[in-house]
């Protein structure tokens, strides 16, 4: 006598892998979302701490996310978060756009 699986075994396998995987690919797509969220709130922290060095520096608030990025306070990279929204200055603090 032959072991093995049947083929009604090996559906069930497929079957219960399938589930499994539509279950978890959605939640993979929320976390990231949420991660680039965060990223992005952080960028918006790191921006308002180059927007005070610059006004103790000028003892004015940049104009601009360029100010910053001309003076050397962010690299340009920085005035972008990874889900591709740029930042700008409003009431000299860093906002998503």
């Amino acid at each position: 006598m032959k072991k093995g699986f049947t083929l009604l075994e090996m559906i069930v396998v497929v079957m219960i892998i399938s589930v499994l995987f539509l279950l978890t690919v959605p939640n993979v797509s929320k976390v990231m979302n949420s991660v680039d969220s965060r990223a992005c709130d952080a960028q918006c922290k790191v921006v308002d701490a180059a927007i005070v060095q610059f006004r103790l520096d000028f003892d004015e608030l940049p104009h601009s996310i360029q100010d910053l990025i001309s003076g050397g306070y962010i690299l340009k990279e920085q005035a972008t978060c990874r889900n591709g929204i740029n930042l700008k200055i409003v009431d000299g603090h860093a906002v998503q756009e």
